[in-house]
């Protein structure tokens, strides 16, 4: 490959890093947050209620954004702005102010988020083979960096403001060389005045796909845990085991999912994934053991970790002429899918026993499975120069 095309994918790269990196030292310091300002979990979720509606927001918004002017020229402002974005609500004196800072730091991550995965799309189609899974594998990976950088700063005494100026310097200066060799993806242009305007062909079903799947991951972050500890009697440090083989197992799924799309083809891999997803966990339910427990959700992750890359690569082949919307649109709906899972599941134990309220990120991953036909997508973007499968 050229070497401006590996600068672009590195750079590229960065982006994903440096977006998961954000969002996991917030996670890791949430609950300095809500200590600092003496906030109950009913009105600290009121302020994580921002910070989603804001991705959500962001999300929507950045599609005619990319269309109309380009990744690149949105993604550079919004990853110089990510690390930056945080400090405010480590200033915030209150619920009210907090709640503000976290959506406006929302609609940011929610713009880059798009601008990001658009940009990398566009680096694959200049490659001609499957690369949009590694992409993935780095932002997992820059999650954890984010968790273990905000763990360690707690550990250390350092307070939420130094941890988040550490974070905002090295995020800023990560945007900053990133910039340095992005791939300009040029603008689509003005699409309500094409011959498709107004139409996503089949975005509608690919976001049911993300959403099914990232239901999955949102309840795997929820109540993995609360399963291994209150239902099979598990310590502690052992229930935190359930959600730990969940994440590297999807990391490390992501990245080999670039060889095994080019192998199997999109569908096919989707369609795999689901099987092994839903009979992985399952099984580890009927089983009602610890350890299989853990493998259960090692299985989920390992299944589910290409569903998102290749819906979104599906989603901006079928639609050319507005192919930053449709890419929003499959974002969006599977983003929504990782807020509801976690209340889908805590609804479900109302009526249920919380083992069969985990069968419902399962039976979606089944669905994944059976409607695998719908990431099919041009071979220009596969790269395998003949029918997907």
């Amino acid at each position: 490959m050229p070497l401006e095309l590996r600068r672009a994918r590195f750079a590229g790269c960065l982006l994903f890093l440096l977006f998961g990196a954000a969002l996991g030292a917030w996670t890791a310091r949430v609950p300095a947050v809500k200590h600092g300002l003496g906030l109950d979990d009913f009105r600290l979720g009121v302020a994580l209620l921002g910070l989603a509606a804001g991705a959500i927001v962001g999300q929507m918004v950045a599609g005619r954004l990319v269309d109309r002017f380009g990744s690149v020229r949105v993604a550079a402002p919004t990853a110089l702005a990510e690390g930056a974005l945080l400090l405010p609500a480590a200033y915030a004196p209150s619920l009210a102010l907090l709640t503000a800072a976290l959506l406006v730091f929302g609609v940011n991550h929610g713009v880059l988020n798009v601008a990001m995965n658009a940009n990398a799309l566009g680096v694959q189609r200049a490659y001609g083979r499957p690369i949009i899974s590694s992409f993935h594998a780095v932002y997992s990976i820059g999650g954890f960096a984010g968790a273990a950088l905000g763990g360690l700063c707690a550990h250390f005494g350092l307070g939420v403001r130094g941890t988040f100026l550490l974070v905002c310097a090295i995020t800023t200066a990560m945007a900053a060389w990133s910039l340095r060799w992005l791939a300009p993806e040029p603008a689509a242009g003005d699409a309500d005045g094409g011959a498709r305007a107004g139409r996503l062909d089949g975005v509608l079903v690919l976001g049911a796909l993300a959403f099914c799947a990232l239901v999955g991951e949102g309840a795997a972050a929820d109540w993995s845990a609360v399963y291994l500890r209150d239902n099979l009697d598990g310590s502690s440090g052992f229930a935190a085991a359930g959600y730990a083989a969940f994440a590297i197992a999807m990391t490390a799924g992501r990245l080999v999912g670039d060889r095994l799309t080019t192998l199997l083809g999109p569908a096919r891999l989707v369609r795999a994934g689901g099987v092994l997803a839903a009979a992985g966990l399952g099984a580890a339910l009927l089983l009602d053991q610890r350890y299989a427990g853990v493998a259960g959700f090692a299985c989920l992750g390992a299944g589910l970790s290409c569903v998102a890359p290749q819906v979104f690569s599906a989603a901006t082949a079928r639609n050319p002429a507005q192919p930053a919307r449709a890419l929003a649109v499959a974002v969006s709906m599977g983003y929504a899918g990782f807020l509801a899972g976690p209340v889908l599941i805590g609804a479900a134990t109302q009526a249920v026993p919380l083992p069969v309220a985990l069968g419902i990120p399962a039976a979606l991953a089944l669905l994944v499975a059976a409607s695998a036909a719908a990431v099919r997508a041009p071979a220009a973007v596969t790269g395998t120069g003949s029918t997907p499968r």
